[in-house]
């Protein structure tokens, strides 16, 4: 990896730092006295605390190689049961400990670290509440814990000849309620590609108690309640179980891998592919630099890959007119397998089979750049199709302007991961060379660059990586005032000792506003 990247960067082969092992690691001593009576499921051991100090942003992980560990969480929780939940939230309370959920570690956003002024923390860990409780085959939905993994989930729902079909690149490492916490994004391309769609109803232990929400199919009764917590990231209550919506199994596949001579040329054709309501499941579109980044490509043309799926019929028709679409507009296709031959296989090899392994095993890649000290991170937005090519091409020239003089240079690319009739949801590459000593100084600069673009052209600061810590000057800027104090006076309602992941969307100062 050193040796690509240095080709890529155009430097010397990067110098790459050993993994921290634990002895090297300084950890101040907890705070927190665990009581006898949550000791079964809550410690304060060195690897413990140690394991749940950071995510997998380039930040974290940069932190890490520095073995920079100054703020660990004091105590882990392990509940195995909402009341041992309960009994979590009223012990941080009587004392003031930020309580903190976690699913399975991988937010990028600083999602949760505690405040560094706080007296305590507490990580409350869902990993024992990982079943598949209940399947309703006729309505074709589940109740499924908070805290299952993804592998987990769908092995439990595949005996049942059902999905949930909402596959994150995090799918190995991230848990169902972090995924409902965040409104992350998926599998699909189109259609269902929010969390927010297969949420049917929403169980949440918050300090007040705990709030169920009706199991419903839709509902015009008022405002609907389980939205106020699908993005709440953690900061309203600690979601447990969940009914969620499900799919049949795929059967039938079609898909197709389509260059375009510029990424401009090929964003028309997808942008009258999503308003035709073809709703493909993949519409992966790189540009010429990250489809070779991704092995679909040699660097001189943009691709797009393009598949449609389904559990009840063929899908040809609706793959043979996304691909007019696209020679419409001047793209050329390269491969296309319909039922008729073998698209699981087509899928799996070629440009789709390579951006398929480099996404899939992408995570498990994450922390090499971080050790080999060169500035690597990924930011995304959305906005509607009016102002992309102006929005787009002034946020790579910021950060491609910001890069080189900062770094000297590097790579700025971009493809689209999801997409609406009303506008595309943009993923951007960076990658720069720098130091052990400086990358995470530039990272930040970078960062803060991109974040200023987007938020001033009107875009949005996330489209599905949450706000976290991270982004929560640009996302303060993005909503209106008045809406965060109403979103401030429902925490006053369920956390009133405000002791739910701290800083999280509100800060205390929203708190003493709203009770005087």
């Amino acid at each position: 990896m050193a040796v690509r990247v240095g080709k890529r960067l155009g430097i010397d082969e990067p110098v790459v730092l050993s993994d921290p092992t634990l002895e090297e690691i300084e950890l101040r001593e907890s705070r927190i006295s665990i009581p006898a009576s949550l000791s079964s499921f809550c410690n304060s051991d060195k690897w413990d605390r140690v394991s749940h100090s950071y995510g997998k942003s380039f930040k974290d992980l940069t932190r890490i190689f520095r073995r920079d560990f100054t703020n660990p969480p004091d105590v882990i929780a392990y509940p195995r049961n909402e009341a041992e939940v309960a009994a979590v939230l009223d012990w941080c309370g009587d004392n003031g400990y930020a309580a903190i959920p976690y699913g399975g570690g991988s937010s990028v956003t600083d999602g949760f670290t505690a405040p560094e002024d706080c007296d305590g923390s507490v990580i409350i860990d869902l990993g024992n509440m990982n079943q598949v409780l209940e399947v309703d085959p006729v309505s074709r939905c589940a109740l499924i814990q908070a805290g299952t993994l993804g592998p987990s989930l769908e092995d439990q729902l595949k005996p049942h000849g059902l999905t949930l079909r909402h596959i994150p690149q995090s799918w190995e490492f991230s848990s169902l309620g972090g995924w409902i916490a965040t409104r992350s994004s998926g599998h699909y391309a189109t259609h269902l590609t929010h969390i927010d769609d297969m949420v049917q109803s929403l169980r949440v232990v918050t300090p007040r108690g705990t709030i169920e929400n009706r199991r419903l199919p839709g509902s015009g009764a008022g405002p609907d309640p389980d939205r106020l917590f699908i993005g709440s990231e953690g900061s309203l209550g600690i979601i447990t179980q969940a009914w969620m919506k499900l799919q049949g199994r795929v059967v039938f596949r079609a898909n197709a891998t389509i260059t375009f001579d510029t990424f401009y040329q090929g964003a028309a054709a997808i942008r009258q592919i999503t308003q035709a309501g073809l709703f493909p499941a993949n519409c992966r579109y790189l540009d010429a630099q990250d489809a070779q980044f991704y092995g679909a490509g040699d660097g001189t043309k943009s691709v797009l890959l393009l598949g449609f799926e389904s559990a009840d019929h063929p899908v040809d028709v609706w793959l043979e007119r996304g691909v007019e679409i696209c020679q419409d507009h001047g793209g050329e296709v390269v491969t296309k397998t319909g039922s008729g031959g073998d698209a699981l296989k087509s899928s799996r090899s070629g440009a789709q089979g390579n951006w398929r392994e480099q996404f899939r095993y992408l995570p498990r890649l994450m922390h090499t750049r971080a050790a080999m000290g060169v500035v690597s991170f990924t930011f995304e937005t959305a906005y509607t199709w009016d102002k992309f090519e102006a929005v787009d091409t002034e946020i790579i020239r910021r950060v491609s302007e910001a890069q080189k003089a900062l770094t000297g240079g590097g790579i700025v690319c971009r493809r689209f991961s999801f997409l609406y009739p009303d506008g595309p949801a943009p993923y951007y590459s960076v990658v720069a060379p720098s130091t052990h000593e400086t990358s995470l100084e530039h990272y930040q600069a970078l960062s803060d660059v991109a974040s200023d673009a987007i938020s001033e052209l009107g875009a949005t600061i996330t489209h599905h990586h949450a706000v976290g810590r991270s982004f929560r000057p640009w996302y303060d800027k993005e909503v209106d005032p008045l809406f965060r104090d109403m979103l401030a006076g429902a925490k006053n309602a369920v956390d009133p000792d405000w002791i739910m992941n701290p800083g999280m969307l509100l800060d205390r100062s929203n708190h003493l506003k709203i009770v005087g």
